[in-house]
């Protein structure tokens, strides 16, 4: 095989005289001439190195490198056809793509609530959602593998790229039973032997949490540590420590009295959330909606504290 590889429109009328077996009726279907067609094929056929088509009689058809060469050139086509409707697509309104990032607790409790809302605004728009911490999230965004990241605000303060959502408060969640529960206060002297329950190591809350016992002066017991909100609820429901939460994460439990929010000693533990975006281009319509309806929900999920 030499190095020229066909072109489009060879391909095209390869297929066409594959689907037809004739290279007029293939003329036909192209709005060609015969002969245009018979030159094209025998370039095509000069370029690859080999027969594709063979003539019986009246019919064209192919040979078995023509067989394979057939399958491959439907599934460029395909793809090409493919390629074209979508960016047609990108010119209609309410047509194209986002890619968003965002830690496990805001996608189950604040993206469903944004997404319904975005649907309605871009209906053919398909979000793809990737749920991560936030600082591998914005290493991805930096690589323009997204294209925004709801997320904490990170410990070295606001990027260039960044918009504030809300804020919340941490709090203790407790069992109905608990000691903690039914005092309605904390006894400081059992907090350093209270078995806490809180979020996944290397995450902004984990190094919150730890910080504000070292203000404290508190010496906890080595903390029970999950990478899942609902685990942490679920712990703390049976009894088998305090969890760490934020009140909209518990919203449902501490409505239903299955865990009692407990105000945390102290300063607060306060929390900020943002959306991050690369600034090397502007945001899309979409982008910006989506930025609009986000901030709106976050701010109801910041002013559920109890």
């Amino acid at each position: 095989m030499t190095d020229l590889l066909p072109d489009l429109r060879q391909l095209r009328a390869f297929v066409a005289v594959a689907d037809e077996g004739s290279f007029t009726l293939a003329a036909k279907k192209l709005f060609l001439t015969q002969s245009a067609i018979s030159h094209s094929m025998k370039a095509l056929e000069d370029s690859l190195g080999c027969r594709l088509l063979d003539r019986l009689g009246k019919k064209t058809v192919l040979t078995e490198e023509g067989e394979v060469f057939l399958r491959r050139c439907r599934r460029v086509l395909g793809e090409l056809e493919d390629a074209g409707r979508e960016l047609d697509g990108l010119k209609r309104w309410g047509q194209g793509r986002i890619r968003i990032g965002a830690p496990h607790s805001l996608c189950q409790f604040l993206l469903p609530t944004v997404l319904r809302e975005f649907r309605d605004c871009f209906p053919r728009c398909e979000p793809t959602i990737e749920a991560d911490d936030t600082t591998r999230l914005l290493e991805r965004i930096e690589e323009h593998e997204l294209d925004l990241v709801l997320g904490l605000l990170p410990r070295g303060g606001a990027p260039e790229g960044y918009r504030p959502i809300f804020r919340d408060r941490m709090t203790f969640a407790v069992s109905p039973m608990h000691p903690w529960a039914e005092a309605g206060r904390i006894d400081l002297d059992e907090m350093s032997r209270v078995q806490f329950i809180i979020y996944a190591r290397a995450t902004e809350t984990h190094r919150l949490i730890e910080e504000h016992f070292d203000k404290l002066g508190v010496r906890t017991r080595q903390p029970l540590v999950l990478g899942d909100m609902e685990a942490i609820k679920g712990m703390a429901k049976i009894g088998l420590g305090v969890g760490i939460v934020a009140p909209w994460v518990a919203k449902r439990e501490f409505d239903d009295g299955s865990l009692v929010p407990i105000q945390i000693e102290g300063s607060a533990i306060e929390r900020e959330w943002g959306l991050f975006y690369n600034t090397d281009r502007k945001l899309s319509l979409i982008e910006e909606t989506f930025a609009g309806i986000a901030e709106m929900v976050g701010r109801e999920l910041g002013g559920s504290d109890h």
